[in-house]
């Protein structure tokens, strides 16, 4: 991680820090409340159509193509949300890039669960995935 300089980082969506498997987790049987793959590619397929739609006149197809501008149209939080935004943004000292790209996350997570409006919960997922922002730079 010391070898990627922050602002590298800072224009990747999505940071997840994944520990190694152990091999009996391998060997062993899948869990039963896992989720099937066919049913979380049917909320994927849902979640583009919704982006789709939402996006029809802006000449894109996704929630990542959107520019700063499309992001203030599309990805309105409410106040709940924007407080425990800045919150966040201060206490680990993201960027705005950062900023932006916690919105369209938070929109692609509320698009996956059927939801019109993003929630605080959407938010605080979206931040969770900026985790390695200043996990290792601080």
């Amino acid at each position: 991680m010391g070898r990627i300089s922050g602002p590298l980082l800072d224009r990747i969506d999505i940071h997840v820090d994944v520990p190694a498997v152990k091999f009996r987790e391998l060997a062993g049987e899948p869990a039963s409340d896992s989720e099937s793959s066919a049913d979380i590619r049917d909320r994927v397929i849902h979640a583009r159509e919704r982006q789709c739609r939402r996006l029809l006149g802006e000449k894109i197809f996704s929630n990542a193509a959107m520019t700063p501008r499309m992001i203030r149209r599309h990805c309105r939080i409410d106040a709940e949300s924007e407080q425990m935004l800045e919150r966040a943004m201060t206490r680990l000292g993201l960027s705005a890039r950062a900023y932006d790209r916690i919105l369209k996350v938070s929109r692609t997570i509320a698009d996956l669960e059927g939801c019109d409006e993003i929630g605080s919960t959407h938010v605080a997922e979206a931040v969770g995935y900026r985790s390695l922002d200043r996990t290792y730079w601080t």
